[in-house]
């Protein structure tokens, strides 16, 4: 029983219980060691159940009593079938307490207690170094920042933290040895592309890159495999074709979004938005630059406007407008007058030419769509044409049989009758072939079903095999994290404790376990081979005295002597029962007194009279209490 009491008490210890190191028994447990265990361990195993419950009891006996109910509660929802109420915290007996705490000590998660043998997951991995680099830390006492050394200015301050600030790093995406990258790229990846030290702005900001860089890459090729077991298995295509033809068709769409956005603006789309209008302007501004030569200002004679609208395009244009205007501070009062005397007529002559065109734009639309009707007119005439000359064409050869119509019958009628006799033996012929055609093709979808079938069942065995891989890999994932975790607890474990030392202990216990099986069962078959002769020793004995009894009671009738021995006969056998009575009497007071000491023991551990003078302290601790209140009351 100890060693399950010291077993027990160290996995107390694992879910944060502060014990002291000498305990080594439940029965050295006083009240506040109790709950303070039992609210650990319920926290471990349902945080919600003992939510505003501390580990250490108050004072007041009334709120003691409540913690004591409360945890009894959370105890009878997390599923304990034993008896348990505030006594069996406040007045706690062995025998309760350890069939309690076992309890608890069987809900608790198999990663907090000691049983590593199932795996843990990688926040848990992540939390017990946490922990554990958070338990170092604390054991190093705090000191001012004007007192650190190089070492504590890096444990107790914050010198060491960055904002995560990233930058696009470019790494070489192939193999440089392999033959699908070209000579050019590979010189420009060998001598020109800097290392990804030289690639940052600031230091610090490396790491953060790397991390990003990386994480993109993990997660394009797992969108990668995902989307190939997704769709690229459904195509039933190769890899390399499903990936040649994506990429032919982001090519397409990507030429297809270069070619609309490198169109040339028309003449119309100039005139449709709200800057049209100006790009028009500057246009009959140039067109009209050679007219206004000769009449020009002397800025306008010298800027010689000559823009030609088929190479005018709107960021030329403004460049050319913004370069052509004169500057206000080199020129005169008079000179500034004339330039606007001239940008207001050039202004109304822009006004006037881009109305002059909007006119003509609609009027284009409209002969546009009057030539479309026009074409339209006259490809259905073409039609009706090409449809009249093959009428004509036949009437023309009617007419022309005419003339021996008896004769032109005749021979049509030969014509008929060799044409449908020629139909009859072409529909022989086909039907000839079409046999052997039509059992060819049931033949071959017959064989395409079952391809597609073959196919179908390959696809899912495919499927079935990814899914294989996927969960061999998470389970080699999650095996490696167990072996890393068991690694980093072996290395966490106390050096100075031999294995040896426990597994000899735990033989030891095998073989006293085994002893003693061995014992009880020579005990169970010497009680049984005993039973069995003091039954046949029964049995022999009725047997006897029942022949002696009928013996002498045939002579007792004639001899006095005979008479007084079967008087003695009988009462002798009346003696042996009584005495064989008797001593199965006292086996049964033996096992009774037996039963009371073991009686005797378990009362000894529940502390009755120990309980009771708590019980009595506590009652009058209880009195004090409801005095004062009583007091309080009155003075209120």
């Amino acid at each position: 029983m100890e060693e399950a009491d010291r077993i027990l008490i160290r996995s107390l210890r694992l879910c944060g219980a502060e014990l002291p190191d000498e305990l080594q028994s439940l029965r050295e447990f006083s009240t506040e060691m109790i709950v303070e265990a039992v609210v650990r361990c319920l926290r471990v195993i349902d945080p919600s159940l003992v939510s505003g419950i501390s580990h250490m009891l108050p004072p007041g006996m009334s709120a003691r009593f409540r913690i004591g109910m409360s945890l009894a509660q959370a105890c009878q929802e997390l599923g304990f079938q034993g008896e348990v109420g505030y006594q069996t915290f406040l007045y706690s007996s062995e025998p309760d307490i350890r069939q309690l705490l076992m309890f608890l000590a069987e809900k608790l998660p198999r990663d907090s207690s000691e049983d590593t043998d199932q795996p843990i997951g990688k926040s848990r991995a992540l939390q017990r170094a946490i922990a554990a680099k958070i338990r170092e830390q604390l054991l190093l006492p705090w000191v001012p920042p004007s007192c650190r050394t190089a070492r504590l200015q890096r444990m107790q301050g914050s010198c060491l933290m960055r904002h995560f600030h990233t930058q696009r790093l470019m790494l070489p995406e192939k193999c440089l040895s392999s033959d699908a990258v070209s000579s050019d790229v590979r010189d420009f990846y060998e001598n020109y592309l800097p290392p990804v030290t030289a690639q940052v702005f600031q230091r610090a900001e490396l790491a953060a890159s790397l991390l990003e860089r990386s994480l993109a890459d993990v997660s394009s090729v797992q969108e990668r495999e995902a989307e190939w077991k997704s769709q690229g298995l459904a195509s039933r295509l190769s890899h390399e074709d499903y990936w040649q033809r994506k990429h032919q068709r982001l090519q397409k769409r990507v030429q297809e979004q270069l070619r609309q956005c490198s169109q040339c603006p028309t003449d119309s789309q100039f005139s449709a938005g709200a800057s049209g209008d100006h790009i028009d302007s500057l246009k009959s501004f140039g067109s009209r630059g050679k007219q206004e030569q000769g009449k020009g200002s002397q800025c306008t004679r010298t800027e010689k406007f000559t823009f030609r609208p088929e190479l005018v395009s709107s960021a030329g244009l403004m460049a050319v407008a913004v370069e052509s205007l004169p500057s206000s501070r080199k020129l005169d009062q008079d000179n500034r007058t004339q330039q606007e005397e001239e940008v207001t007529s050039l202004q109304q002559q822009l006004e006037q030419l881009s109305m002059q065109i909007d006119e003509a734009g609609a009027e284009v639309k409209k002969l546009n769509l009057g030539l479309m009707q026009i074409e339209d007119a006259r490809k259905q005439s073409e039609l009706h044409v090409a449809e009249n000359e093959d009428v004509m064409k036949v009437k023309r050869q009617t007419v022309a049989l005419l003339s021996d119509a008896e004769n032109n019958l005749s021979k049509l009628q030969l014509v008929v009758e060799s044409s449908t006799k020629r139909i009859v033996h072409l529909a022989s012929q086909w039907e000839k072939h079409r046999v052997p055609l039509v059992e060819q093709y049931r033949e071959l979808k017959k064989l395409h079903q079952s391809r597609e079938l073959e196919s179908s069942r390959r696809l899912s065995d495919i499927k079935e095999v990814h899914k294989q891989i996927r969960t061999a890999a998470e389970e080699a994932k999650r095996k490696e994290v167990l072996y890393k975790q068991l690694l980093t607890d072996h290395e966490s474990l106390p050096k100075d404790v031999s294995r040896a030392a426990y597994t000899q202990r735990i033989l030891e216990i095998v073989g006293n376990i085994k002893k003693q099986k061995e014992e009880i069962t020579k005990i169970l078959l010497d009680t049984k081979e005993l039973q069995k002769e003091i039954n046949n020793l029964t049995g022999k004995l009725d047997r006897t005295f029942a022949v002696t009894d009928e013996l002498v009671y045939k002579d007792a009738k004639r001899d006095e002597a005979v008479r007084k021995a079967y008087k003695y006969l009988a009462a002798l056998h009346e003696n042996c029962s009584q005495l064989i009575e008797t001593i199965e009497d006292t086996g049964t007071i033996m096992r009774g007194i037996r039963d009371l000491e073991e009686q005797i023991e378990t009362e000894a551990g529940k502390r009755t009279l120990s309980n009771l003078e708590k019980i009595l302290e506590d009652y009058k601790c209880i009195k004090q209490e409801n005095m004062t209140l009583l007091s309080h009351i009155k003075e209120a």
